[in-house]
């Protein structure tokens, strides 16, 4: 008759409980979560739809669009991005999200390697990070120079008043979340592994530089709001509500054939800001406190 396996002790028995018991814990929070997040995707699927009707408007009427994602790390640029392309025909969008110029590129005008992604009629250009890139990272990390940064503020309001002059949908969104929930954020990349290739060294530097994205937000946003291109300030902190009034903002763009009249396509003022209430409440904020906020 075989040996009956010795007894664990009493302190081995509570030491496995309690992993087993945190283990269970962790399943829970993660099945939660992923309901949560179902439920979210599935909210967004009559918007999805209109999506496709936008493609199906664009690609009939010969019609060109850019969208312009922008805003800190960590802002759900690229989440909102998934979302609204999830169910798009893949053959009349393209998502765009250049790397560094190379040195050829760098002897080139500034825009230059941005053009060459430009839409053909019928066609969605997302730009994950455009070029606004001049006007927050480069500057704030010194890629570029004072005098280029400068120029680029000059330049670029008349190269994008052209752009719409000649018939292409510009639309600009900054992604706005504040540095807790950008700290928040930043730590689940660095805990969990299935994230942690979206950490970068850049990212890295982002909290201790915060005030200094702060001071090149409220530059671009006073230099390069125009009537012709204005921005949309997306608050982020909510991932959820932030990608359902992204695709509002883009759907109320352009006024495409066969909307569906049960949807109320009007974005939410506590989640959609203009580029100008942004701006005042910033100062608003400098003038109570000495400093920017967001």
């Amino acid at each position: 008759m075989p040996a009956s396996p010795p007894l664990r002790p009493p302190a081995d028995l509570a030491a496995a409980y309690r992993e087993a018991m945190r283990e269970l814990a962790t399943l829970r929070r993660e099945r939660a979560a992923l309901s949560r997040k179902l439920k979210a995707d599935h909210c967004l699927r009559p918007w999805q739809v209109e999506l496709l009707k936008l493609q199906r408007h664009l690609e009939a009427e010969d019609l060109r669009m850019i969208v312009l994602f922008e805003g800190r790390d960590a802002a759900g640029k690229g989440g909102a991005i998934r979302r609204v392309t999830r169910f798009m025909n893949e053959k009349h969008y393209r998502v765009v999200a250049l790397g560094r110029p190379t040195e050829e590129q760098r002897s080139q005008w500034y825009f230059q390697r941005y053009v060459a992604q430009f839409p053909t009629g019928g066609e969605i250009v997302l730009f994950d990070r455009s070029w606004y890139n001049r006007a927050m990272v480069e500057r704030v990390f010194g890629f570029c120079s004072r005098k280029e940064y400068q120029d680029f503020l000059r330049g670029v309001t008349g190269f994008e008043k052209d752009l719409v002059r000649q018939g292409t949908v510009l639309v600009k969104l900054y992604f706005s979340v504040t540095k807790e929930e950008q700290a928040r954020r930043f730590e689940r990349r660095l805990t969990d592994p299935l994230r942690r290739w979206k950490l970068s060294e850049i990212d890295m530097q982002a909290q201790n530089r915060w005030d200094d994205f702060t001071n090149r937000k409220y530059e671009m946003l006073v230099r390069t709001d125009t009537r012709a291109a204005p921005w949309q300030i997306i608050r982020s902190n909510d991932k959820q509500r932030a990608r359902l009034n992204t695709i509002k903002v883009i759907l109320g763009a352009i006024d495409y054939k066969e909307r569906d009249p049960d949807l109320d396509f009007t974005p939410d003022p506590r989640i959609v800001v203009p580029g100008p209430d942004e701006v005042a409440m910033m100062r608003a904020e400098l003038k109570r406190s000495g400093r920017f906020a967001g």
